[in-house]
């Protein structure tokens, strides 16, 4: 039975399950020794989170917020593209806040009876690995996008293809895929079939008394405004997971014109238990 199960690893197909970054990561892959990638791609994520666990004193991130500088090519990337996003959506995405973000979290997990760290702004640069900054980082908003896109990357290879999903947050998927109910239904909001990278955030994840791990550090608000908020991203995870988040702390009219406008990107917003979708995004839904 196990060299049966081993052959069929080798040229059929592996799926691992596995515990990381504080969420569930499911690796699935079909084709030649995909038993091989499948482990590789495990690897990849663990590797990854510990050097982008903020809350790891040994991790790169850690590194840089506690020292104020670190030359690190993973947390670079992220804080790269942390300030594209930054610009682009005009600062409510913002990685400045590692601060809030962490106080916030340690709201969530009962460790605080409050939460303390106020909101501010601070100066970062980046020069090819090096990153310097002057206040702590947020890059969670990112990381587990990154994470997901590095991790399928080790998966690709002649005659195999498959795919990486990680709390809510996945590659482009293999087959039909289903978008969680935030109100704890067993039929889900909608069956996708995209080759799009997915991303989901909500208030219904993780939330203490009304509060949530979404904040719009312009008007300071804590709290998602949705149930629900699930975008696809033609560019990659990174993309899906920021943009996720960005969307979830806005206003409802506000996020849906934002992800009209975005090129490469579809949302489904679940408000007040009515469904908003941009343009174009039934397209990815099976059987729309």
């Amino acid at each position: 039975m196990m060299a049966l199960e081993t052959a069929y690893e080798r040229v059929g197909g592996a799926c691992r399950d596995f515990p990381c970054c504080d969420t569930s990561f499911h690796v699935e892959v079909k084709g030649v020794r995909a038993a091989a990638a499948a482990a590789a791609a495990r690897q990849t994520v663990e590797e990854l989170e510990d050097q982008l666990n903020a809350f790891d004193a040994d991790s790169g991130v850690s590194r840089l917020n506690s020292r104020g500088a670190v030359e690190n090519k993973h947390v670079a990337r992220l804080v790269h593209r942390g300030l594209e996003y930054y610009e682009r959506t005009e600062s409510i995405f913002d990685i400045h806040q590692g601060s809030v973000e962490h106080s916030l979290k340690a709201y969530l997990r009962g460790d605080d009876d409050s939460i303390s760290e106020p909101f501010e702004t601070g100066t970062v640069s980046i020069s090819g690995h090096h990153v310097n900054t002057d206040v702590t980082l947020d890059l969670n908003g990112l990381a587990k996008g990154y994470i997901v896109d590095q991790a399928t990357e080790t998966l690709a290879g002649f005659g195999r293809r498959g795919f990486v999903s990680g709390g809510g947050d996945m590659s482009p998927p293999t087959g039909p895929v289903s978008i969680e109910s935030p109100y704890g239904d067993a039929k889900p909001l909608k069956v996708l079939e995209t080759n799009w990278a997915v991303a989901t955030s909500g208030s219904y994840r993780r939330e203490r008394d009304g509060t949530d791990h979404i904040y719009d550090p312009a008007t300071e608000r804590l709290g998602s405004r949705h149930e629900s908020v699930t975008v696809l991203a033609e560019r990659d995870c990174v993309e899906a997971d920021a943009l996720a988040t960005t969307l979830a702390a806005l206003p409802l009219d506000e996020a849906k014109a934002l992800a009209e406008d975005w090129d490469g990107l579809k949302a489904l917003i679940v408000h007040e238990g009515v469904f908003h979708m941009t343009d174009g995004f039934d397209t990815h839904v099976l059987d729309a």
